[in-house]
């Protein structure tokens, strides 16, 4: 059962957007992109205000640890896909992007295995505000300035820099939870 918060509804509403943003911009709907980027204008500050908000409440829960970091993949992953498909954004571009981010959510899953917790580091908060910056100016811009495409491609290297990052990080941090295992005391034998 999903526990009704604050958080957990943005997370929810977020995922709802999802479908709107692509009929919005694959559709035949009238101010398609200005409806596309209004919804996923809404949808990405949710991203940051509901773990705020869960923080500030002490109101984190299992769902929201789960579900926020999903409903951001699919959000991105959505909105690339759409845009590769309107022939606005190359196809590479999206891939990395994308196989960046299922790469990172399964390093988290073997971490998480290993007991180790891997937050978001400063350079995945810069990465995902990039991302988010540069989706919303190809929903806006069509054709693209320059700009938006310079954006883009910093957007890339900033997914590409934290990807390695988390690949580095991960297996340093698993190495220090084994010397710190390894360094404890063993639990007394029960007789």
């Amino acid at each position: 059962m999903v526990p009704l918060n604050l958080p957990n509804v943005l997370t929810l509403l977020r995922i709802v957007a999802v479908p709107v943003i692509v009929v919005a911009l694959l559709g035949e709907t009238p101010n398609g992109d200005a409806l596309a980027a209004g919804v996923f204008a809404l949808a990405a500050l949710t991203d940051g205000l509901d773990g705020y908000i869960a923080r500030r409440r002490r109101d984190v829960t299992t769902f929201g640890k789960l579900m926020d970091p999903l409903a951001d993949k699919v959000l991105i992953i959505a909105a690339l896909v759409s845009l590769v498909s309107l022939g606005r954004l190359a196809a590479w571009v999206a891939m990395v992007i994308i196989a960046r981010e299922l790469a990172v959510t399964g390093l988290r899953a073997v971490a998480a295995e290993q007991g180790v917790v891997i937050a978001a580091s400063w350079l995945g908060k810069l990465k995902t505000a990039l991302q988010i910056t540069a989706v919303f100016a190809l929903i806006i811009w069509n054709p693209a300035p320059l700009a938006v495409d310079v954006l883009v491609y910093v957007a890339v290297a900033a997914t590409a820099i934290s990807g390695a990052d988390y690949f580095f990080g991960l297996r340093r941090r698993i190495a220090e939870e084994r010397a710190s295992r390894a360094r404890a005391p063993a639990p007394p034998e029960r007789a």
